[in-house]
């Protein structure tokens, strides 16, 4: 799993049928600091992230392809999870 955070969304006029209806965002990687670790990726999304969210996003295409329910779906990453941050006092 990678840690990333939501900086936007992604548009497809043309897309793999699989892809029709999902929500994909893009996820920029970052590390246990918070600062980029990498170029963006793009996911789709289950979870509900909202515009710099932090998630964690997993790269297991098969998982991806499962839950899109395509088995010949080009897609690869997938979020995971939506990372809770602690209030500071």
């Amino acid at each position: 799993m990678i840690s990333a955070r939501i900086d936007g969304n992604a548009v497809a006029t043309i897309a793999h049928p699989s892809l029709k209806g999902l929500r994909l965002l893009i996820c920029q990687p970052v590390d246990e600091s918070g600062n980029d670790s990498g170029e963006p990726v793009i996911a789709f999304d289950e979870m509900g992230a909202g515009l710099h969210s932090k998630v964690f996003y997993t790269t297991d295409g098969s998982a991806a392809r499962e839950h899109a329910g395509d088995a010949h779906s080009p897609l690869r990453n997938m979020i995971a999870g939506i990372i809770d941050e602690e209030e500071s006092k």
